[in-house]
């Protein structure tokens, strides 16, 4: 019992220093570069980090499934803790850049490993609560990630948005070793080809989300990738993400709800704090609060939702999620200048709602429809599709801003395209759902 604790607490540690450095550097890489120089290598800053932290994510699932959560869990935290260490000590903006990938890499590896404990330690009803809490922590360092980094540049050195990370990862790793894991890891030969193959396709088709140049070459060269990895795995024993598992149609339609759910709408937290700064005149404290009210919608349903799976089953769920992400889409269509503060709070609020109960729902599915030794990489594929979602949708909502004449028809343009790929998730669901509806699977639990 007190190593379930031990290793709840590491995990809890390791979601707050990858929460917090997703977002801490969004307002002091602009003070890096004046002090490192090489102004040209700025947006690779938070590229690097992006691509590799969700490569990794499916990779890190798969190996967890053959090697056990808590060797993979703790080299994750380890090289984290190495990619802090080396950006903090960085004297060029190339260095930066190569050591923020490093520390991507271990976000990557930790990023799927609360969902994959909690399935193992966890009964579904009480994976909710859990799911509630990690949520929430990605909610609120949204909000105060950006002032903490703030505070370190103002009164110590930006470099401190680093190095506070060690201390951290190192209590992590001491309270990873008590752990006893009851999962029994299945051996099995690790797929470097496929690695590799996954690693190169998805990061050439990652590039697409910010080069201007060459976008046909890294389209091309992706999708010729993509394809060799999938000829690759069918014919590997041990491959690194079983192709068996996209014949379960109700993992492979949870993973698609996914993206399509975070290309819609989950983009918006990027852009809501500018709306409120630079359309509603709001300080910058004040800009990143309605990012709560995502938060406190999401854990209100995460919570419950693990005794709602149970009593309900995912397709009701599921479908009431999607409703909730179009009526958020309705709210946000209708912002305009004169929306105050609770307006956009509130469609935040609801956003909060439909995510948590989408996501939650997502993930105890991909848990419980799969054999135990399939829990990991089926969990970590929820994590890509939507971290593969969030960056489609991020990217597609930025060019309608930044092609804007102004402001505020750039953020009604790329709410507008929210409502509508919400509108496409919402038919997707009533569509497949209607067709075969979830049955013998979610009562398998």
């Amino acid at each position: 019992m007190k190593s379930k604790w031990f290793v709840m607490a590491s995990i809890v540690l390791a979601v707050l220093v990858s929460s917090i450095d997703s977002t801490i550097t969004n307002t002091t890489v602009p003070h890096i570069v004046k002090e490192l120089g090489g102004f040209e290598l700025y947006a690779w800053s938070f590229v690097a980090y992006m691509i590799t932290s969700t490569v990794l994510t499916p990779i890190a699932g798969r190996l967890s499934d053959i090697f056990g959560r808590k060797k993979v869990f703790a080299t994750g935290i380890a090289v984290f803790l190495i990619g802090s260490t080396l950006c903090g000590s960085a004297d060029t903006m190339l260095q930066l850049v190569l050591f923020r990938a490093v520390q991507g890499i271990g976000a990557g590896i930790m990023n799927p490993f609360p969902a994959i404990i909690a399935g193992d330690l966890l009964t579904v009803e009480k994976r909710g609560t859990v799911q509630a809490l990690f949520s929430g922590m990605w909610g609120i360092s949204a909000v105060i990630a950006p002032l903490l980094g703030a505070v370190f540049v103002e009164y110590a050195s930006w470099r401190w948005i680093f190095y506070v990370n060690i201390p951290v990862c190192l209590l992590a790793l001491l309270l990873l070793i008590p752990y006893k894991e009851k999962y029994e890891p299945k051996r099995a030969q690790i797929d470097y080809w496929g690695a590799a193959l996954f690693t190169g396709s998805i990061s050439l088709l990652l590039l697409l989300t910010v080069v201007e140049t060459n976008l046909v070459i890294y389209a091309a060269g992706g999708i010729i990738l993509l394809i060799g990895f999938a000829a690759w795995e069918r014919k590997h024993p041990s491959p690194l993400i079983p192709m068996t598992l996209f014949r379960n149609r109700n993992v492979a339609w949870m993973i698609a709800n996914s993206f399509l759910a975070c290309a819609s709408l989950f983009g918006t937290s990027s852009y809501v704090p500018l709306f409120m700064q630079e359309v509603g005149g709001y300080s910058l404290f004040e800009s990143g609060l309605p990012l709560l009210g995502e938060a406190i919608g999401w854990m209100l349903v995460s919570v419950p939702a693990g005794r709602w799976v149970i009593k309900y089953g995912y397709r009701k769920l599921l479908i009431y999620g999607n409703a909730l992400l179009v009526g958020c889409g309705i709210l946000a269509v209708f912002l305009n200048e004169n929306s105050g503060f609770w307006y956009v709070f509130s469609f935040m609020f609801v956003e909060g709602l439909a995510f948590g109960l989408i996501f939650t729902v997502t993930t105890i599915g991909a848990q419980e429809l799969v054999g135990p030794h399939q829990k990991g990489i089926s969990t970590s594929m929820q994590f890509f599709s939507r971290n593969i979602g969030a960056a489609v949708g991020t990217t597609l909502m930025g060019a309608f801003l930044t092609k804007a004449p102004e402001t505020m028809t750039g953020i009604h343009q790329l709410l507008m395209y929210g409502f509508w790929m919400t509108l496409i998730a919402f038919v997707s669901c009533l569509f497949i759902q209607s067709v075969r509806a979830v049955r013998t699977e979610e009562r398998a639990m």
